[in-house]
């Protein structure tokens, strides 16, 4: 059973890529309540939002660590897992710079745009080779 249809690999994942980046990540992303309004969520009443996104973030910081430890201990999609960081670290840094520059975000959070801009330079320093292929 596994891998039966391997070769509409590229369109599932084309498919599923589509599917939850329109429906799921940049909803998320851009708007987070409307969203939480559209799927059902009574804003701002409850404190359950925050857990919830909460939850679903660690979720997806759980799936980068996952990726560094199967880099690390297998050599697997180590180049690949060096990418998904500069993403991540890109990401994060613009988050962080949009909540200081609209000051909704506490001091704590502020501060961590040094956090990010050095993970990025770190990433730039540890790469795993000299030229990033796309």
């Amino acid at each position: 059973m596994l891998g039966q249809y391997a070769e509409y690999g590229i369109e599932y994942i084309t498919i599923l890529m589509l599917i939850t980046t329109l429906f799921f990540a940049l909803p998320i992303l851009l708007c987070p309540l409307l969203w939480a309004r559209l799927m059902r969520w009574s804003v701002p009443e409850q404190t359950d939002l925050v857990v919830y996104f909460g939850r679903c973030l660690g979720a997806f910081i759980l799936i980068v660590q996952i990726l560094m430890l199967r880099a690390i201990t297998s050599g697997t999609g180590y180049i690949f897992t060096f990418d998904v960081l500069f993403f991540v670290f890109s990401l994060m840094l613009l988050i962080h710079i949009y909540g200081a520059i609209k000051r909704v975000q506490p001091m704590t959070e502020t501060l961590e745009i040094g956090l990010w801009i050095a993970l990025l330079i770190m990433n730039i320093v540890f790469y795993p080779t000299r030229s990033i292929a796309w």
